[in-house]
């Protein structure tokens, strides 16, 4: 962890996050209030997202808003960047969370709905939220912007080719951008899981629980929660350190496809 005193503080400090009504958002919208964070949190589910900040407010004394926006609309992320900037506040920490998986099948056999949906969250939601925050931190020369990105962004597994690319494109942009902001002062990670046990499967078999929870059984999946603190450790490094890329995984997995159940 280095020294205490070289770890930077979160206190004040605002952070933006999207996908945060559930999963890993709702995971690091907890641990970044435990550090005195004030929280913008954003998701398409008004009513899930105003219980996780009625639950932060209610245990911790930081600042939470929340807004309803879809990240795969340029137009209403433009908009909602502008209002904040209106009024003055500004994003120290951007928490690109907001993706999904959408069935799994052959390329040939895909349903492009589903490709569609993967594509415009898990690249053009990230890249309108980064294109529209990234330039006040540029100015302000300091921040810091956070991928979840996915082992999926460093393999490829059987029947998960657009998702995948989807991933690998989350890397690419994080490698791009850090080269991109080189000496302004904002730093780019990226943080990477394999197997975390939240409403992802679900998502991805279209509301199929049974399907779903096959895909952890016999085995000890990773929490929201220690990614949550895998992210708190990329944004609490000293002003002169920063993780690139951070690679999370069970210890039941070794690759993507490389697990083993009891």
């Amino acid at each position: 962890m280095g020294l205490e005193g070289d770890i930077m503080g979160l206190d004040s400090r605002t952070v933006l996050i999207t996908g945060a009504s559930s999963g890993i958002g709702a995971a690091c919208a907890k641990a970044f209030a435990a550090g005195g964070a004030n929280l913008i949190l954003a998701a398409r589910r008004g009513d899930r997202l105003h219980e996780v900040a009625e639950n932060l407010c209610s245990t911790h004394d930081v600042n939470v808003r929340t807004v309803v926006l879809d990240v795969r609309s340029r137009e209403a992320v433009e908009s909602f960047v502008q209002t904040l900037e209106s009024e003055s506040v500004a994003v120290d920490i951007l928490l690109n969370n907001a993706g999904l998986a959408r069935g799994l099948a052959t390329v040939q056999e895909g349903d492009i709905e589903d490709w569609e949906a993967m594509i415009d969250t898990n690249i053009k939601g990230l890249l309108y939220l980064t294109r529209a925050v990234v330039p006040g931190m540029v100015e302000r020369g300091s921040g810091h912007v956070i991928n979840i990105g996915s082992i999926a962004g460093h393999e490829t597994y059987p029947n998960g080719a657009v998702y995948c690319a989807t991933k690998h494109a989350v890397a690419a942009i994080n490698r791009g951008l850090a080269i991109d902001t080189l000496g302004t002062g904002v730093r780019v990670s990226s943080v990477d899981p394999g197997m975390v046990d939240t409403e992802f499967s679900v998502v991805r078999f279209h509301g199929d629980q049974e399907r779903a929870d096959s895909t952890y059984r016999g085995l000890t999946p990773l929490s929201a929660e220690d990614v949550a603190d895998a992210v708190l450790f990329c944004a609490t490094r000293p002003p002169h350190a920063n993780v690139r890329e951070m690679i999370l995984m069970p210890t039941d997995q070794a690759a993507a496809v490389h697990v083993i159940r009891k």
